[in-house]
């Protein structure tokens, strides 16, 4: 089992600020909060704060353009949501990717779409241990 430095695993609100990220790339603090202060209420500073923060754990990156703070992700959106799943899985399913397809699927209906490209992953899969 691999050791993970859980410092670096984000909290939800680092997990909001994250997305806005992933989906602008780089951005300032004033970016950020525009974007989170269109679905709910956050203080500007508490932004900033929880951005600074997540630069010491090593989730994002800042660099000086000007008077500005640009930040980026460290990880691409795909690294860290896989390092997430795995350590979910570890954590709330004893390690098991079949109980938690299990449990997500039953959860809540899927869409026709997804169910096709859940089943084309199977096939994939299944190809690959021939």
């Amino acid at each position: 089992m691999k050791v993970k430095d859980s410092r670096r695993k984000p909290t939800k609100s680092e997990l909001a600020i994250l997305q806005v990220v992933w989906n602008v790339g780089e951005v300032t603090v004033r970016q950020v909060h525009e974007h989170l202060s269109e679905s709910r209420e956050i203080g500007y500073t508490t932004v900033l704060k929880l951005m600074q923060l997540m630069t010491e754990k090593g989730l994002l990156l800042r660099a000086e353009q000007g008077k500005a703070h640009v930040y980026r992700a460290a990880e691409a959106s795909s690294t860290a949501k896989q390092s997430l799943v795995e350590d979910f899985i570890e954590k709330a399913f004893s390690g098991s990717a079949h109980d938690l397809v299990m449990h997500a699927l039953n959860s809540r209906r899927s869409r026709p779409e997804e169910l096709a490209e859940i089943r084309a992953l199977i096939d994939r899969l299944e190809e690959g241990h021939d």
